[in-house]
């Protein structure tokens, strides 16, 4: 009985991960996952050494401050570097790297509005033009017959129709 569950379990995995909407997913988390390497690379190797460059030389992946030293260590020893204060055990934080994640995530967010603002308009380009709506009809409360929704007096049995209430004001001012 459990090998029977197990197979259907296994069957229906499969049915759910050979869905177009699924496949499509892998696919663009794979890419997505590339091209923030990519967004990764153009921050840290040139709009970082740029910002470092204005900021007289400073590299913000490097900016930390030493919240807890370990025994027998001093801060100047700790102070050289990110890298020597993690190797000697001190407690750090880390504000340069997050300000790099937040320019990562601002380029990513704007290349992606630019992307779905292309992509929506491509898709208005694909559109058909809409068809004019068809003109709004009423029907006369005398006569019973069709008659334009804008009009004061009904085409087939002349009454007026102000009396009914149901009229245009504007339509009105018109005449």
């Amino acid at each position: 009985m459990a090998k029977n569950r197990g197979s259907k379990l296994l069957g229906e995995f499969k049915k759910f991960a050979l869905r177009g909407n699924v496949i499509d997913l892998a696919v663009g988390v794979i890419i997505g996952g590339a091209f923030q390497k990519i967004v990764t690379s153009v921050v840290n190797d040139l709009i970082m050494p740029l910002v470092g460059l204005m900021t007289g030389g400073v590299n913000f992946n490097d900016q930390f401050v030493i919240l807890k030293l370990p025994e027998g260590v001093t801060a100047d020893q700790a102070a050289v570097s990110l890298e020597a204060a993690k190797q000697l055990g001190a407690t750090t934080f880390n504000y340069g790297a997050f300000i790099t994640a937040v320019i990562d995530f601002l380029i990513m967010a704007f290349v992606i509005f630019f992307l779905v603002k292309g992509i929506n308009k491509l898709s208005d380009l694909r559109k058909k033009p809409e068809e004019p709506l068809a003109p709004v009809v009423r029907i006369c409360p005398f006569c019973r017959m069709e008659i334009a929704d804008e009009a004061l007096r009904c085409p087939h049995c002349t009454s007026s129709l102000e009396e009914e209430g149901d009229f245009d004001t504007e339509a009105e001012e018109v005449h």
